[in-house]
């Protein structure tokens, strides 16, 4: 199997919303995200399947052996062999690669958050840093692309931590925090417990506005000259977004117990309007 096969393979088994973007990539842009998207999946199912903080360390320090060693080029595993060919071509910083890496270490060490500006800085890690590589291999002519990148990122990582509520808090996580919790008079065990709460409606709501004003920000941000190239992300962005405003409409109150998706419809009308420049996000 060749480096670019297990990149498609694992990208493939993820079912990610990024696979809508991809059909509006070159080969070789589609090639590269591939591979940073296999990248992103080998270092989160670290923390998935790591079940104590010194195994998913010793994996995760691993993976900081095998970044040098790609910026060296010499890279062993079949993710980074096939992230080789793009790291020049796209200008893909190292520094970024290792901020995804510690923002997954972040995931072994934390499980409380106590206020937004923590948070944040896990959202950057684990999503802000990959809009960034993302920007870069979509391509654009001015640099207020990173800035909506770092931005629709935040957003997204916002979004998924929403949708996720109960899931984490089988797992024994919270991301919300802990201030957060204090201000709305829940506990860790009014989330823990996975029971329907009225006050989880004002909540929900607290959030989903925190991540529309991420939303918007990123879609202020965006230089006219460069939507075109940044449409994969878009689109993403948009499903996103109408990903949110279904969860934050949906039973707010008994989150903790639903899991809210958008079928494979929806998907493809958001991606589709999106190609014809239609924003969804308000």
């Amino acid at each position: 199997m060749s480096p670019e096969q297990y990149c498609f393979q694992k990208t493939q088994s993820s079912k990610s919303n990024f696979a809508l973007g991809f059909l509006f990539l070159t080969k070789q842009k589609k090639m590269a995200l591939t591979a940073l998207y296999a990248f992103c999946r080998e270092v989160d199912d670290i923390v998935d399947e790591c079940k104590d903080y010194k195994t998913g360390k010793r994996r995760l320090d691993a993976w900081r052996v095998e970044i040098d060693r790609l910026f060296e080029k010499k890279p062993q595993h079949p993710v980074s062999r096939a992230l080789l060919p793009h790291l020049s071509t796209y200008n893909l910083s190292k520094e970024y690669f290792l901020e995804i890496i510690d923002g997954m270490e972040m995931d072994l060490n934390f499980h409380r958050y106590e206020n937004f500006k923590q948070l944040q800085l896990y959202c950057y890690r684990a999503a802000s840093v990959v809009g960034l590589l993302s920007a870069r291999i979509f391509g654009f002519t001015n640099k207020d692309t990173l800035k909506y990148a770092h931005d629709l990122g935040i957003a997204l990582q916002l979004t998924n931590i929403i949708r996720d509520l109960g899931e984490d808090a089988h797992r024994g996580r919270i991301y919300v925090p802990l201030d957060l919790l204090d201000q709305f008079s829940l506990t860790e065990d009014d989330i823990l417990s996975s029971k329907r709460n009225g006050k989880l409606t004002l909540l929900v709501k607290h959030l989903g506005d925190q991540a529309n004003d991420f939303y918007r920000s990123a879609m202020r941000r965006l230089p006219k000259e460069d939507v075109r190239k940044q449409l994969p992300g878009l689109i993403m962005g948009n499903i996103y977004y109408a990903l949110l405003r279904k969860v934050v409409s949906n039973e707010p109150d008994n989150i903790l117990n639903i899991s809210t998706r958008l079928s494979p419809i929806k998907k493809i009308l958001v991606a589709t309007t999106t190609f014809f420049g239609m924003s969804w996000i308000k």
